[in-house]
């Protein structure tokens, strides 16, 4: 698929749930979320049904998302389904790793190789406070049980937070010197409410670069590793693994968007940072046939926008969905 500026549109998030173990504070307000009605949230067999309309269209990527992936029923026997569908070129997971441990497994022999793990501090007393109760060593030991089994690339992704790993960036980086990890850096981005809880944090990834390169050496470019996305990624000298850095917010990269995403309550949204969505959930549910839902991913396309940045001052205001209920 094409949109209307002559973007090529190739991938999907899907997330397959709007509820999380963890309450990271830019992501959720302290009582948490209320989470959609069961009745609410697409199917498993709804999920499927989309991809298939998707890759008809020429969607060949697709990551899974949530709120938290592994906590959904029945989600392994769903990514095993998806990676049988013909056509598709890459499947990959995004998860907050307090399952990973123990699903690694599982997970790996489904037929996919990437996993993202969001991880925002390497210290114990950190963790529990931006996750509000999180345990540390269980992330970590699916990092490591991650690596054990195979997966590659394993990226950890991480917001840059001042007050929050400000001390920790040169830490993270040193993570690439021992293990083949590759870690991201992203800027904290406006979307819902609860990221003004840590809105006086944000830091450019520009500065975070600036604090690896005065510890450790310069950082020198190198190509993306299979990803596709919008990070810029650097390694340093014998290092296993690399460094990237996300500029969501100081560097525009809308003129390569290739993506569009699916919400847990089956709505088609365009854009991150812009409030339009599509419902193909209620279009599955009263029969429509496939070329109705593909109309449907036709409709979301032109609503995609050239840029999201003028979206996020909408955003930004305190309207509109948080992270978790998008998906990450």
């Amino acid at each position: 698929m094409e949109d209307r500026f002559g973007r090529r549109i190739n991938y999907l998030r899907v997330s397959v749930t709007d509820r999380c173990n963890l309450r990271c504070l830019y992501c959720m307000p302290p009582e948490g979320v209320t989470a959609k009605p069961r009745e609410e949230i697409l199917r498993l067999e709804e999920i499927l049904r989309v991809a298939q309309v998707a890759l008809q269209l020429g969607i060949t990527r697709f990551r899974l998302t949530g709120g938290e992936p592994l906590l959904r029923k029945g989600v392994i026997s769903l990514i095993r389904s998806l990676a049988l569908l013909p056509g598709v070129e890459d499947l990959a997971v995004t998860t907050n790793g307090t399952l990973l441990a123990r699903l690694g497994r599982q997970l790996l022999d489904t037929g996919v190789k990437r996993v993202n793990v969001s991880l925002d501090t390497l210290n114990p007393d950190k963790f529990r406070r931006i996750t509000r109760g999180g345990d540390f060593r269980q992330v970590w030991d699916g990092i490591v049980e991650a690596l054990k089994l195979g997966f590659q690339p394993v990226k950890i992704n991480t917001v840059a937070l001042r007050d929050y790993n400000g001390g920790e960036w040169v830490d993270f980086a040193r993570l690439t010197l021992e293990y083949p990890l590759h870690v991201r850096f992203i800027e904290l981005m406006p979307v819902g409410t609860s990221w003004k809880l840590a809105g006086g944090s944000f830091v450019p990834c520009g500065e975070v670069q600036s604090a690896i390169e005065q510890e450790l050496g310069e950082l020198r470019p190198v190509a993306d590793l299979q990803g596709g996305g919008p990070a810029k990624y650097y390694a340093l000298p014998g290092a296993k693994g690399t460094i990237g850095f996300i500029h969501a917010m100081s560097g525009h990269f809308c003129a390569s968007c290739n993506r569009l995403r699916l919400t847990a309550d089956g709505k088609i949204r365009p854009c991150l940072h812009d409030q339009h969505e599509v419902d193909i959930r209620s279009a599955i549910r009263s029969g429509a046939g496939d070329e109705e839902l593909k109309a449907l991913f036709y409709q979301a396309l032109a609503l995609k926008p050239a840029s999201c940045h003028a979206a996020m001052d909408a955003s930004s205001s305190g309207s509109g969905r948080g992270m978790c209920q998008i998906g990450g």
